[in-house]
C-alpha cells in the first residue's frame, strides 16, 4: 500500500459525562440541539421520547442512562447526533460533540474483555491515540426492538 492510499476510517467523537465515545460519520445524519422530547408511556428508562424531525417521528435515546453512567436531566448545551442503521434512524442524547477524527487502522483496537456483557454488546472497537481512548459505540444495539416502539 502507497502511503497516500493508508486505510482510514472517520469517526464523530461525542462526550457522556467525563467519558469520549465516538461513531462512524458514515451513520451520522445530522447533529442537532436538544429538544424537548414527548414522553412515550411504558417505554424503557433510556427512551426519553420522540421528537418530530421535519415530519419523521425520531426515537431519542439518553446515552448515559443507556450505558449505565450517571446523567443529568438534558439542557441546551446537551447535542442530539442523529443516526441511521439500515432502516433505523434514532437519535443519541450526548452532552456535547469534541471532534471529527480520522483513524488509521494503527489506532484501533478490539474491546478488552471484560467481566460485563455491556461492553460487548455496545462498543465495537476503542480508538486508542497517545493519552485519549475512544470507544466506539454501535448504535443498532443501542435500539433493540425499533418495532415495538413504532406500534
Amino acid at each position: 500500500m502507497s502511503e497516500n492510499n493508508v486505510e482510514k476510517e472517520e469517526f464523530i467523537v461525542f462526550r457522556v459525562g467525563q467519558q469520549e465515545f465516538c461513531v462512524e460519520i458514515t451513520m451520522t445524519r445530522e447533529i442537532r440541539g436538544w429538544t424537548q422530547s414527548t414522553t412515550l408511556p411504558h417505554s424503557p428508562s433510556f427512551l426519553m421520547g420522540v421528537i418530530n424531525l421535519r415530519g419523521t417521528i425520531l426515537p431519542i435515546v439518553n446515552l448515559a442512562k443507556r450505558l449505565g453512567l450517571p446523567y443529568e436531566e438534558p439542557t441546551e448545551r446537551h447535542v442530539i447526533i442523529v443516526v441511521q442503521v439500515e432502516d433505523k434512524t434514532f437519535g443519541m442524547l450526548v452532552d456535547s460533540v469534541s471532534d471529527i477524527l480520522d483513524v488509521g487502522t494503527e489506532n484501533l483496537r478490539s474491546v478488552p474483555e471484560l467481566d460485563t456483557k455491556i461492553a460487548e454488546d455496545f462498543f465495537n472497537r476503542v480508538i486508542v491515540l497517545e493519552d485519549r481512548i475512544i470507544c466506539e459505540i454501535i448504535p443498532d444495539k443501542l435500539m433493540p426492538d425499533m418495532e415495538s416502539l413504532a406500534a
